[in-house]
């Protein structure tokens, strides 16, 4: 990524939503950029874990969870999985697991928080649907940015 989040904002103004929530930082990569894809999932990370298993040829997977802390919807065996097969980053509206291991990984992984706990492993959710949360809409093949300033997403 050759250009800061802040320098899209001040060329393309309110033609990005940035997103308002404080996201945590955990993969090796701290900037990254893709097409979005998309999962809602509440606690349970079987469609996480089966979409990053497939090719990303550089996207970014946005899991709504909720915002939900209460188990991790990521750790270091499906991040791993992830940079094996081509995706840029993750950003998690929930909670991650196995932190250190994720940090050491070349994956962009934004998160609320970190959680030790397994989510179940039902296949409850939705994939390739429009999900919100920070003040934006993510939606799939929408462009992701994102930096130690924060995400933006082009507008639907």
């Amino acid at each position: 990524m050759a250009v800061s989040t802040a320098d899209l904002y001040d060329e393309h103004g309110d033609a990005l939503q940035s997103c308002s929530l404080q996201l945590r930082h955990v993969g090796g990569r701290r900037q990254f950029t893709g097409p979005v894809a998309t999962i809602r999932c509440h606690r349970d990370n079987a469609l996480v874990k089966a979409t990053l298993a497939t090719p990303g040829e550089g996207r970014v997977l946005v899991v709504d969870g909720g915002g939900s802390l209460e188990s991790a919807l990521v750790g270091d065996l499906i991040a791993g999985s992830a940079v094996s097969n081509g995706w840029a980053g993750v950003v998690v509206h929930g909670a991650v697991r196995d932190s250190v291991a994720i940090g050491g990984l070349p994956l962009g992984v934004l998160a609320l928080g970190t959680n030790p706990r397994k989510s179940a492993k039902d296949g409850v959710g939705e994939v390739d649907v429009p999900v919100a949360f920070g003040g934006v809409e993510f939606f799939p093949g929408a462009t992701l940015w994102a930096d130690e300033d924060g995400v933006l997403v082009t507008r639907p």
